[in-house]
C-alpha cells in the first residue's frame, strides 16, 4: 500500500474545478472522473487522528476507514466530515485485489475451507490473500465495504492491489488457474469502472476514484477507465527505499511505468506520487539531499509528491515544515 508546491502550480492550472457543497464533491457532466484541485496530499493509513488532519494544511488525505483496520475503530461520519469541512478531502483506502484477515468481511474458516475465489497468501504481507477479483463474491464483499465508507462521508477511494492482475497471469504463482496478462487486465478493468459505477450511483455522481499502482494496464485499456478515474497513485517510481532503482529497474519503470503515467497527466489528472525516501533522521544532511531529489524527479514529471518514511507504515502524518504540505 500508498510533496514544493510553487513548483506544481502550471499543473494546477491545467486541473479543473470542482464544486464543494454539504461536505460532497459534485461532478461536472462532462468530466464524470471528477479532477482534482490539489496541490499536495498525505498518505496515513495507521492511527489517523482527525484533528490533526483538518489541521495540516493537504489539500487531500489517503487513510483507512478505521484507526486500525477493524470495523470497531472506524472513523464516525462526524469526525470524517471534520475533515472534509476543514478543506482536507478524505479518500478511503480500498484493496481490491487482495482479501485482509483483519477487515470485518473475514471468516475465520477461511483459512481451513478457503472459498473458490480465495488464492494464495501474499508471502511479503502477512494475512494478505490473493483473490479472483472478477467473482461475484468477492464484488459483492468490496460493493458493501463502499457502502461503509460512503455512510461514513468519505469523498472517494483508493483502490489498492490494481496491479492483481499480473499475479493471475504468473505461471509461478503457485496457483491452479492462469489467464492471460490481457484478459486479467480487462478482469480488472472491468471491475474498477463497475465499483466507479456503483459508488457513483450511490451519491449522485459525486465520487473520486484514484487506483494505486499497476498502471501498466493503461496499455489495455480502450479508454474508458480513464474517464472513469480521478487520477492515479503511484510507489516507488524513482526510489527503492532510499536507494535510487538500479539502472536495470529504472529501465523498466521509464519503459513500462512512466508512459502510462504520463499518459494519465495528459488526460490532465493528477499522479499522487509517493516515495519511502526519508530515513526519519530530519529534514538535513544526506536525507535532505534525497528528499529534495525525489521531489524534483516527481515534480519534473508533473507528479504530486509525498514523501513518506523509509518504514514503510504509514502511521504517522508526516510533515516537513516549509516542504510538505
Amino acid at each position: 500500500m500508498n510533496m514544493k508546491r510553487t513548483s506544481v502550480g502550471v499543473l494546477v492550472g491545467l486541473l479543473l474545478g470542482v464544486v464543494w457543497t454539504s461536505c460532497r464533491l459534485f461532478d461536472n457532466p462532462e468530466l464524470p472522473q471528477l479532477i482534482l484541485p490539489i496541490e499536495n496530499w498525505a498518505y496515513q493509513l495507521q492511527d489517523a487522528e482527525p484533528d490533526s488532519i483538518a489541521g495540516s494544511g493537504f489539500d487531500l488525505i489517503v487513510m483507512d476507514y478505521s484507526r486500525d483496520g477493524s470495523d470497531e475503530m472506524q472513523y464516525s461520519p462526524q469526525e470524517v466530515q471534520q475533515m472534509a469541512q476543514s478543506g482536507v478531502m478524505p479518500v478511503a483506502y480500498l484493496s481490491i485485489g487482495e482479501a485482509e484477515d483483519y477487515r470485518f468481511y473475514w471468516d475465520s474458516t477461511w483459512y481451513t475451507q478457503p472459498p473458490d475465489w480465495l488464492g494464495n497468501v501474499n508471502p511479503d504481507w502477512e494475512g494478505n490473500f490473493a483473490v479472483k477479483y472478477w467473482d461475484p463474491e468477492w464484488q459483492q464483499i468490496v460493493f458493501s465495504y463502499i457502502d461503509r465508507i460512503i455512510d461514513q462521508g468519505f469523498v472517494g477511494l483508493y483502490l489498492d492491489k490494481i496491479d492483481e492482475y499480473e499475479y493471475w497471469s504468473d505461471s509461478e504463482n503457485g496457483e491452479s488457474l492462469l489467464l492471460s496478462e490481457e484478459e486479467a487486465a480487462q478482469r480488472m478493468i472491468d471491475f474498477i469502472i463497475a465499483i466507479s459505477d456503483y459508488a457513483r450511483e450511490k451519491v449522485d455522481g459525486s465520487f473520486l476514484i484514484i487506483p494505486q499502482n499497476g498502471d501498466p494496464i493503461l496499455a489495455y485499456d480502450d479508454g474508458t477507465l480513464l474517464s472513469k478515474v480521478s487520477g492515479w497513485g503511484a510507489e516507488d517510481l524513482f526510489y527503492n527505499g532510499t536507494e535510487l532503482w538500479d539502472s536495470e529497474e529504472a529501465q523498466w519503470i521509464s519503459q513500462y511505468r512512466l508512459p502510462h503515467l504520463e499518459e494519465v497527466r495528459a488526460a490532465g489528472l493528477p499522479v499522487l506520487s509517493v516515495d519511502y525516501v526519508d530515513d526519519g533522521t530530519g529534514y538535513s544532511s544526506q536525507n535532505k539531499a534525497r528528499i529534495d531529489q525525489y521531489r524534483q524527479l516527481a515534480l519534473s514529471h508533473g507528479f504530486i509528491p509525498y514523501v513518506a518514511l523509509e518504514n514503510r507504515t504509514l502511521d504517522i502524518l508526516h510533515v516537513i515544515p516549509g516542504v510538505q504540505p
